[in-house]
């Protein structure tokens, strides 16, 4: 997987890499609509593990949008443990939720014009 770091292209190299993940990311790459996902999702996984991820990536988007914790967790529901977890990986991860949230935003941007 290349991955741009200012604006040079880098080999990511995930601890995770294994030949069943690069089978399920070939796969998801491969849903071509919201439809297509709400239907796959809801068969890969459990309503509690879907949830947890969604409330995961508006944590993060929160984060970025500099609310509080307090706020964060009263309009989520998010403790402060994935929080805080969340944060981490935003400030010392892999940057994959600040490439998905710089993408969403560039979506709604597209949208409000």
């Amino acid at each position: 997987m290349k991955i741009l770091y200012f604006g040079v292209r880098a080999v990511y190299n995930s601890k995770l890499k294994d030949e069943y993940i690069d089978r399920l990311f070939a796969g998801i790459l491969l849903l071509k609509n919201q439809e297509e996902c709400y239907r796959f999702f809801e068969d890969i996984c459990t309503v509690k593990e879907l949830k947890s991820l969604a409330q995961r990536l508006e944590v993060a988007r929160m984060l970025k949008n500099q609310k509080t914790y307090n706020e964060i967790a009263q309009k989520t529901g998010a403790s402060t443990a994935t929080i805080s977890r969340v944060n981490r990986c935003l400030t010392y991860g892999a940057n994959g939720y600040n490439l998905v949230l710089q993408r969403l935003d560039g979506e709604s941007e597209i949208e409000k014009k």
